[in-house]
């Protein structure tokens, strides 16, 4: 299902089969939380800004409108006409970060909803059967997502727990993918690398899970509090202990530069919603670095938002425009600029592609590293 076509250092170029369509990776996840990604762009835009996987959330579309109404309306790819790829999380990192109250057992979480706080419990075979009604391409396995910094016993404890809830989500997706009723019977499993910030810890759990021969593998708990440095230094301590053969995924990362960084560290895919939630407040990626559209400089500025860029927006808007849509509260800013981020976000991943498979990474990692994290 997967393979390395190239490689140059650590970086990877590489190519994922799926039952709904190949992915060319390294790769950017475009988030779709509830089915749609937020600031009004549809499945239908997708395709003109160069996605190649949506990624949806288990435990918001479990509460809303229910997996069960997913289910019978035929799955998340005709209750949202997007026909590529889509990777479900699964509803752990939720479950930990808007939770208020939570009681966390050997067969999973008690937690009260954060919408109307009605009692929920979830564990790994109740997040395998939500995945499977909603009938991704790929699942992710159930695990707890820790605070950073963790107490070494706790964070221990709990990564041992989380490697014994993927067996039981690897038997619940074997069985699930037998049945009749299964939407998708080709569902793929990630396993998720947990250990909080200590390399012993991150090791031996990813000696333990690469066991199990999963689909792919991703690398959790990252990303959220954490120095940048302290990120990079776990990813270098646990990519050599992958799976070669697997597709690498950092989870909810991140900025371009981290993104960068990671590619060049040997991870094969990413996801954040920063692309979408940065355009929603006006801040806008682009070739030269970070550009704040609600600055008074712009007002009369007739240029692109990237005069690099060659998106829907870059070829038909200006920054003056942009900005006076903002300043007016009008929708059209919001979605105009989530359109152009995401389309940098993919076109990036696309131009590090084109570098690996000529060979030059190195040189566009070297000139790009410190230029693309940088305020204008």
């Amino acid at each position: 299902m997967f393979k390395v076509i190239k490689k140059e250092g650590y970086a990877r170029r590489g190519e994922l089969k799926t039952v709904h369509g190949t992915v060319q990776t390294p790769v950017f996840m475009n988030v779709a939380t509830c089915g749609a990604i937020k600031g009004a762009v549809g499945a239908l835009d997708l395709k003109d800004i160069k996605c190649q996987i949506q990624l949806c959330n288990t435990y918001h579309l479990h509460l809303r409108p229910g997996d069960e109404v997913v289910k019978q309306l035929g799955g998340l790819h005709k209750f949202t006409r997007w026909d590529g790829p889509i990777l479900t999380d699964s509803g752990g990192f939720q479950v930990f970060s808007l939770a208020k109250l939570r009681n966390i057992k050997e067969e999973g979480v008690y937690f009260s909803s954060h919408i109307d706080g009605h009692k929920i419990f979830m564990g790994p075979e109740e997040s395998m059967r939500i995945q499977s009604n909603l009938g991704s391409t790929i699942a992710m396995a159930f695990d707890e997502c820790m605070e950073n910094p963790a107490e070494y016993n706790y964070a221990k404890n709990s990564t041992a727990r989380t490697a014994r809830w993927l067996k039981r989500c690897k038997a619940e997706m074997d069985r699930l993918n037998s049945l009749e009723t299964t939407i998708n019977k080709q569902q793929m499993l990630f396993g998720i690398n947990q250990g909080a910030t200590y390399d012993d810890l991150r090791i031996e759990h990813m000696k333990e899970i690469r066991e199990l021969d999963l689909d792919g593998y991703a690398i959790g708990g990252l990303a959220v509090g954490e120095p940048a440095e302290v990120m990079y230094h776990i990813i270098e301590r646990v990519q050599e202990y992958m799976p070669q053969d697997k597709p690498r995924y950092l989870m909810g990362v991140g900025t371009p530069e981290n993104i960068l960084e990671a590619v060049y560290r040997g991870v094969d895919m990413f996801d954040c919603v920063m692309p979408s939630r940065n355009a929603r407040h006006a801040h806008l990626f682009t070739w030269q670095g970070i550009r704040n559209i609600f600055n008074a400089k712009y007002t009369l500025d007739t240029s692109p938002i990237d005069e690099e860029c060659d998106c829907p927006v870059c070829q038909h808007f200006d920054r003056a425009y942009l900005r006076h849509l903002f300043k007016s509260g009008e929708m059209l800013g919001m979605r105009l600029a989530v359109m152009h981020n995401i389309y940098f976000y993919n076109n990036l991943m696309e131009r590090i592609r084109k570098e690996l498979d000529n060979g030059t990474f190195n040189e566009f990692y070297l000139k790009y590293k410190d230029i693309l994290g940088k305020r204008i």
